[in-house]
């Protein structure tokens, strides 16, 4: 009972800055997993598990609050749906660590672009409709890899280009619930052919599964609010901020300094 608790906070508590600035729900929830023991693909499988429930409510709490670009959306869940169901499929399948050097260097960079463009307060555009598809693929792949790479590579990069943070922010995160559904649909999958021989780890922490879902609620209906009131520029710095952080942490752990 001890560990629902435990991960009620920590769902809460990465809940509001996932809302607020578009991720950190699936970083913040799989650090602590892993922190705890729980091995990679258990660690994933959890948190997307609970994301299904917390991204639904954070999806509609942008949409209520209009953060939405809906000509965004499609070709971005439709894209994010594939690459996380391919991204799943693989993880149960290879050592994910050999592609987080590069993501943590895209990170790296894109974080330093999104400061930049703040500080410089650079002109606002409009994401092309025509790259979401792509974005969104590379995101659901990371995002499956990673147990978290939605929205420190969708968000990130949909900011860095320029376009409205608060509508980066609410598309990223309402297109997510596709995201993490097809994941955790792949993943069950997996579990229900033999082809993923791990997965009862998931089962073993279910209560830390149950306790990341009600923190998430809880938090999820502030999402749309912050990401409407909040000015622009502190948006921006805030997802720079949160990249470079991740970024910073991943290098770390690469390193063996962590």
């Amino acid at each position: 009972m001890q560990d629902f608790w435990i991960f009620l906070l920590v769902g809460f508590g990465a809940q509001i800055v996932d809302g607020a600035l578009g991720m950190a729900y699936g970083v913040i929830s799989s650090t602590v997993l892993l922190a705890f023991g729980v091995p990679p693909a258990t660690a994933s499988a959890s948190v997307h598990a609970a994301e299904v429930f917390t991204t639904a409510a954070s999806a509609g709490s942008h949409a209520v609050n209009k953060n939405v670009n809906w000509g965004l959306f499609v070709p971005l869940a439709l894209g994010g749906a594939l690459g996380g169901g391919i991204g799943a499929f693989v993880l149960t399948s290879i050592d994910g660590d050999l592609l987080k050097p590069w993501i943590t260097a895209y990170l790296s960079i894109m974080g330093f672009v999104i400061i930049w463009r703040a500080t410089k307060q650079t002109r606002e555009r409009i994401f092309p409709t025509k790259l979401a598809g792509p974005l969104g693929l590379v995101g659901g792949f990371f995002d499956a890899i990673g147990g978290g790479g939605w929205g420190p590579t969708v968000t990130t990069t949909m900011v860095g280009s320029g376009q409205d943070p608060r509508v980066s922010i609410g598309t990223a995160n309402t297109a997510e619930f596709f995201v993490t559904a097809t994941i955790s649909a792949t993943f069950l999958a997996a579990l229900l052919t033999g082809h993923w021989q791990q997965a009862d780890g998931v089962v073993n922490h279910a209560m830390s599964v149950v306790g990341l879902i009600v923190g998430g609620l809880l938090a999820a209906p502030f999402a749309g609010i912050i990401a409407r009131i909040a000015p622009k520029r502190v948006l921006t710095y805030g997802v720079g901020a949160v990249v470079l952080l991740s970024a910073g942490y991943q290098a770390l752990r690469l390193f063996g300094v962590l």
